[in-house]
C-alpha cells in the first residue's frame, strides 16, 4: 500500500504511520509557509527565489503523496524532508526577520503592548 492510501489507512497502532503523517504534515506546513511569503523578501534575504522553493517543496510533498512516505528506505522522502528542514531553519527565519513577522526586536513588549 502506498501513496495517499498509506496515510488514509488510519493505522493508529503503527508508529511508522505516525512518522509518515508527521513528515507529510511538516512538508505541507513548509510549502504553505513558502507560498505565503512575498517574492521580494526572498531576494532581499539573499536566498533562492520563491519559485525555486515552491517547486522544491511542492515536489517533496507531491512525491510523498504519490509514492508514499517511507522514512527508512525512500531517498525521495529523506531528500524532501531535508529540503523542508533547510527551508524551515534557514530561509524562513531570514525572511521573517526582514518582513517584521519574527517576534524579535522589541524586548519591552508585554502581552498587552509596551510596558
Amino acid at each position: 500500500m502506498g501513496g495517499v492510501f498509506q496515510v488514509l489507512a488510519l493505522d493508529y497502532l503503527n508508529p511508522f504511520w505516525w512518522v509518515a503523517v508527521a513528515i507529510l504534515g511538516f512538508k505541507l506546513c513548509a510549502l504553505v509557509d513558502a507560498a505565503s511569503r512575498r517574492e521580494d523578501a526572498y531576494r532581499a534575504a539573499d536566498k533562492k527565489t520563491k519559485q525555486f522553493w515552491l517547486v522544491i517543496l511542492g515536489l517533496a510533498f507531491g512525491l510523498d503523496l504519490l509514492f508514499g512516505v517511507n522514512p527508512l528506505y525512500s531517498i525521495l522522502t529523506l531528500a524532501g524532508l531535508a529540503a523542508s528542514i533547510v527551508y524551515w531553519v534557514d530561509v524562513r527565519p531570514a525572511i521573517r526577520q526582514l518582513t517584521g513577522r519574527g517576534g524579535g526586536g522589541r524586548s519591552n513588549s508585554g502581552p498587552y503592548g509596551p510596558w
